[in-house]
């Protein structure tokens, strides 16, 4: 029997460059590079992952660098927008924190956004992030075991742990058919919560990384590249479970992928009547992955800089080496530069562009 989701697994964007985007979500926001690996469908390009300190299900953002692709543009059917939960007292902290990196912030509506207080802002490529004060994140995670709501917290980065980020959030969607995917959200486990001008939400009985908005506007057709969102993941317990879904969404239809072994996990993605790529993912980790909670690897100290590859590369690791952009992970002395020459460039163009 087909149990609901709990919520978020994870969220997948497409950015620029590597070294950029690794100081923006490791350094100024204060994740852990969890992994750095390569994307499984194209092995001479980057995917990095960020999270807690052991890359709980339900903490992690995940990142394409295609320095060389054209810029994208948010749309239908696609993702506006992720969002990270944060302590309600930081608030003030992340706003002087983000001002002075030289990142732009802006305060969420509450009124339109059901009273979530928070800050939106964008990464290097424009991808939008937001910061959600969450009641559940009082700021307390620093109580002796290094945990708070559910995650590791992530003690060795830059941000302190009283203001650190708790996770994911959830995500807003921009589908092409609000109610087919709505009937996807709620095949999943998401039940309506509420709804406030052109935005619903839906939420999913878990304790975290709960929250799907989706947004009834017109809007251009999505473009993808930099600056995008590529896909929403959502948790489910192993792999048994994915081939129940897996047949659950073939006979109704809808155009679903075969369980794929990504090594820290495995998945399936799918695409309902609303036209949003969703990705079902396992808590569970893979029997030929590295061993550890999470997808951390268990034996990296500090941030991960060793390049993970699955066995089947093996053969091809000096040739993917050569081809792959180098970089220094989060708080090195390059990486706060690069950062800050990034966050100098988005000033001078958006000066430019007035």
């Amino acid at each position: 029997m087909l149990s609901d989701t709990p919520g978020l697994h994870h969220v997948t964007g497409i950015v620029g460059d590597a070294g950029s985007h690794a100081a923006f979500y490791g350094e100024t926001l204060g994740l852990r590079l969890l992994r750095r690996t390569v994307n499984y469908e194209d092995r001479l390009q980057y995917h990095l992952y960020f999270g807690d300190a052991t890359g709980s299900p339900g903490s992690v953002f995940t990142a394409f660098p295609d320095p060389n692709a054209d810029p994208g543009r948010t749309g239908k059917p696609g993702y506006d927008a992720v969002a990270f939960a944060v302590p309600p007292a930081s608030l003030g902290y992340w706003r002087d924190r983000l001002a002075d990196r030289g990142v732009e912030a802006a305060p969420l509506d509450a009124d339109e956004r059901f009273g979530d207080r928070g800050l939106t802002l964008a990464d290097p490529s424009g991808t939008r992030v937001e910061l959600v004060a969450t009641p559940d994140a009082d700021g307390n995670g620093a109580d002796g075991d290094g945990t708070d709501d559910g995650f590791d917290l992530w003690t060795e980065g830059s941000v302190p742990t009283a203001h650190a980020i708790r996770g994911l959030h959830g995500v807003t969607a921009l589908p092409a058919d609000p109610y087919g995917t709505a009937s996807v959200l709620e095949t999943l486990g998401f039940e309506y919560e509420a709804e406030s001008g052109d935005r619903v939400r839906y939420r999913a009985p878990g304790d975290r990384a709960t929250v799907v908005d989706l947004l009834d506007r017109d809007a251009a057709y999505l473009r993808e590249g930099p600056g995008t969102l590529h896909h929403a993941a959502v948790r489910v317990a192993d792999r048994e479970a994915l081939l129940e879904w897996h047949g659950l969404f073939r006979d109704r239809g809808y155009d679903v992928s075969r369980v794929k072994d990504r090594h820290f996990f495995h998945s399936l993605y799918v695409r309902g009547p609303g036209g949003l790529l969703v990705e079902l993912a396992t808590e569970a980790p893979t029997a030929d992955g590295p061993p550890g909670p999470g997808l951390a690897d268990p034996n990296a100290t500090g941030h991960a800089t060793d390049l993970y590859l699955p066995p089947r590369f093996g053969d091809d690791r000096e040739l993917i080496e050569s081809q792959l952009p180098r970089f220094d992970g989060p708080g090195s002395e390059s990486a706060d530069s690069e950062a800050t020459a990034s966050a100098d460039s988005r000033a001078d163009d958006a000066e430019s562009s007035r």
